[in-house]
């Protein structure tokens, strides 16, 4: 009925880009931070955040803090880590951090948060088979988002960026988050899928030796999600549901 192997008995699944379109706004963020930012360093001469290949190869799916990083040293800049309260928009890694966060909640506040249906309805389909849920998700504001979409309930666990931050757990592409995730449903990660549509997400999958990993191809880069570890890929949750033949279990 779900499309997964008849060895999976609990499903972990990614926030933004899987879950909701969160993804899309979060681009929009990270782009304004950091073109804001190189102007002032660079002048109008500076070379823009692509919010498609930088947000995809440097930032997608990773720690807030981790994304900064990781744009700045492809950029070959290195900024001190700074602190959690320096103000939006310091030039340090938090302070920029700490920008790109008030501007992706001023815009969901503005535009609120849109759910893929596909998703819901795969969730749903879920809790009806009695398999436990839980949300991994790198960002800060994940209980925020899920409850602005009314789809809170529907988890029963949430490991996010508040979770691995006071647990001392590495940012996707690491394991750890999903490992925690697995360990709060009771449930071995053998036994759990993933469904990831970052690529550093499905890479975290794979480096957890999960049962399946399911990659979501929401900017057409099936490919690569399969090099990063997918055991398979859709572009939405509803076409598991309406494939003919579970996927075999692995050995």
């Amino acid at each position: 009925m779900l499309g997964l192997p008849n060895t999976i008995h609990a499903l972990l699944f990614d926030l933004d880009g899987v879950l909701t379109q969160t993804a899309k706004v979060h681009g929009v963020a990270w782009k304004e931070m950091f073109d804001a930012y190189l102007r002032e360093r660079d002048g109008d001469s500076f070379t823009p955040f692509d919010p498609r290949r930088d947000y995809d190869t440097f930032v997608d799916g990773k720690p807030r803090l981790d994304g900064t990083r990781s744009f700045l040293q492809s950029r070959g800049i290195e900024l001190p880590e700074g602190h959690d309260d320096d103000p939006p928009g310091t030039h340090t890694l938090r302070g920029l951090s700490n920008a790109k966060n008030d501007l992706v909640l001023k815009l969901i506040h503005d535009r609120g948060v849109e759910v893929y249906d596909g998703s819901v309805r795969y969730v749903h389909a879920a809790r009806a088979a009695k398999l436990p849920c839980a949300v991994v998700s790198s960002s800060a504001n994940c209980e925020d988002v899920l409850r602005a979409a009314s789809i809170h309930d529907l988890f029963d666990a949430i490991v996010d960026g508040v979770v691995a931050k006071r647990d001392g757990l590495k940012g996707k592409p690491a394991p750890d988050t999903f490992l925690a995730g697995a360990a709060a449903l009771g449930i071995a990660p053998a036994n759990a899928a993933v469904f990831e549509d970052a690529l550093a997400g499905v890479a975290a999958g794979r480096a957890g030796d999960f049962g399946y990993v399911v990659g979501v191809d929401r900017v057409g880069q099936a490919e690569a999600l399969h090099t990063h570890g997918a055991d398979v890929v859709v572009e939405d949750l509803d076409e598991l549901t309406n494939g003919t033949t579970p996927p075999e279990a692995k050995a």
